[in-house]
């Protein structure tokens, strides 16, 4: 099992009155991280996918959720998304069985989101979990074997399904993510009623990784209206296939002021959905993936070592631009991705005088600074 960066946090949460929810993409490994936790807990556990425990658990009045408890001080309720009304069930197991710890995790941000946040304001501790990072993939293969697979993390991602394949079926666990999960919770969204459209625009956005989105051109690409790309964008933001970054802009002239890139959360994801698992010297993308892997990694890193740092690119109508910047407090950091060692990078010298920021080059040599953040304390 892969240890992940989170547990300690976790673990310091448990027994402190509120629930522990833990979200993010199918498959990423959350109810393996919570019944890790739970190994010799006499506990209830609700499968949220389990047709008959969704109707046992919706909208129960204190009674009913009395008996299914069944005296017991650990509740795991496991994708908790699927289940209706889930927010008012989890507030009466917090507010009226007090000893009781309650899990939660969910796949999807939607549902969870609007059915939780309000019951739950103020009880829960919500943490995201994201495919295998490369922290957490090191201290699990050791230094030297990651590095030495750091060309097949770029190709085929870092969830821990394919990591863990020692049989060459990367490509087949890829598909079947994809297929089975990937679009699963999206379509059953109901604003999405079209597969063969969202998949496409799956592709197209799939080829833009790391540009900007232009999505008057996604929009004639896929044959539907901006309002709906749109719209299909941010479902696919909520069901973690895929994250936008803003544009930073603040008194430089000429700053492109509503920009989006958008980034994939895994390189395997992205390689899948357009079918391509050539190797680094075969294929034209090698720029696009080094830096869909350095941002996400990036991402996950911030989340997880809660040092709300807030992730942005820059460019101006000149055309100068910057791969990615970093706003924690007061302070800029300006980082430029090159996958070749040996090739320089431009720093825009208006952005770094205007914000007083400090540039970084990040290439495969020095790449492990940017992906594992050192806690300060």
């Amino acid at each position: 099992m892969i240890t992940r960066t989170i547990t300690a946090t976790i673990q310091r949460k448990i027994g402190r009155g509120k629930a522990i929810m833990i979200i993010g993409p199918r498959q990423v490994g959350k109810t393996t991280l919570i019944l890790n936790q739970l190994q010799g807990e006499d506990y209830t556990f609700f499968d949220g996918d389990d047709p008959s425990i969704r109707a046992e658990l919706d909208t129960p009045n204190t009674e009913q959720i009395r008996q299914l408890i069944g005296g017991k001080k650990i509740v795991f309720i496991d994708e908790a998304q699927r289940i209706k009304g889930i927010g008012l069930t989890a507030k009466i197991i917090i507010d009226q069985f007090k000893g009781v710890q309650l899990w939660i995790s969910g796949s999807s941000s939607f549902n969870l989101f609007n059915e939780l946040s309000e019951p739950l304001t103020g009880r829960k501790w919500e943490y995201a979990l994201y495919p295998i990072s490369w922290e957490e993939y090191e201290n699990h293969v050791g230094y030297l074997k990651a590095q030495q697979n750091l060309e097949n993390r770029l190709i085929y991602g870092m969830y821990p399904e394919v990591i863990n394949n020692d049989r060459g079926e990367e490509k087949e666990v890829l598909r079947n993510l994809v297929n089975s999960y990937l679009y699963r919770d999206i379509l059953a969204h109901g604003e999405i009623r079209k597969p063969e459209i969202l998949e496409k625009l799956v592709q197209g956005l799939a080829l833009q990784v790391g540009s900007e989105v232009n999505y008057n051109e996604l929009s004639q690409l896929v044959a539907i209206s901006k309002d709906t790309v749109q719209r299909y964008i941010a479902i696919l933001e909520k069901g973690y296939v895929i994250f936008r970054l803003r544009s930073f802009n603040r008194n430089v002239r000429n700053e492109i002021k509503r920009g989006r890139k958008i980034y994939f959360y895994d390189n395997g994801i992205r390689n899948a959905v357009i079918g391509e698992f050539g190797g680094l010297n075969t294929r034209n993308d090698v720029g696009m993936l080094w830096e869909n892997f350095l941002i996400s990694e990036r991402i996950k890193q911030n989340s997880y070592k809660l040092t709300f740092a807030r992730p942005h690119f820059w460019r101006t109508t000149q055309q100068q631009e910057i791969d990615y910047i970093e706003q924690n407090g007061f302070n800029l950091t300006a980082y430029e991705f090159k996958w070749n060692p040996k090739a320089k990078a431009k720093f825009s010298k208006t952005f770094l005088h205007s914000y007083k920021a400090e540039g970084k080059l990040i290439n495969r040599e020095n790449f492990r600074e940017f992906v594992v953040i050192k806690n300060k304390h």
